[in-house]
């Protein structure tokens, strides 16, 4: 799992544009093993973007949990913790 994707469902405020964005640009650069594609492949992986966006978009709207919402600064916290724990 790439570590630098985000999990986006059940917080409050609910995830935005710009997050859903950068966890699909995210995965779409792991998948493919480029940073930036070349300009031969920029037209593709633009698309893939786009794709799963839309596909996380879709997953994200549609999910139900009877768990209450999470908050981001506490969730936030215990990253920071967990991170202070391993790396000292």
């Amino acid at each position: 799992m790439c570590r630098n994707i985000k999990t986006l469902f059940n917080f409050e405020p609910p995830a935005t544009e710009d997050e859903i964005q950068a966890s699909a640009l995210q995965f779409v650069r792991k998948l493919s093993g480029f940073n930036k594609p070349s300009q031969a492949n920029e037209e593709v992986f633009e698309r893939a973007v786009v794709e799963v966006s839309e596909a996380a978009r879709k997953l994200l709207t549609s999910l139900h949990t009877h768990a209450p919402a999470r908050d981001r600064e506490v969730e936030a916290e215990k990253a920071r913790e967990r991170s202070r724990l391993r790396f000292g």
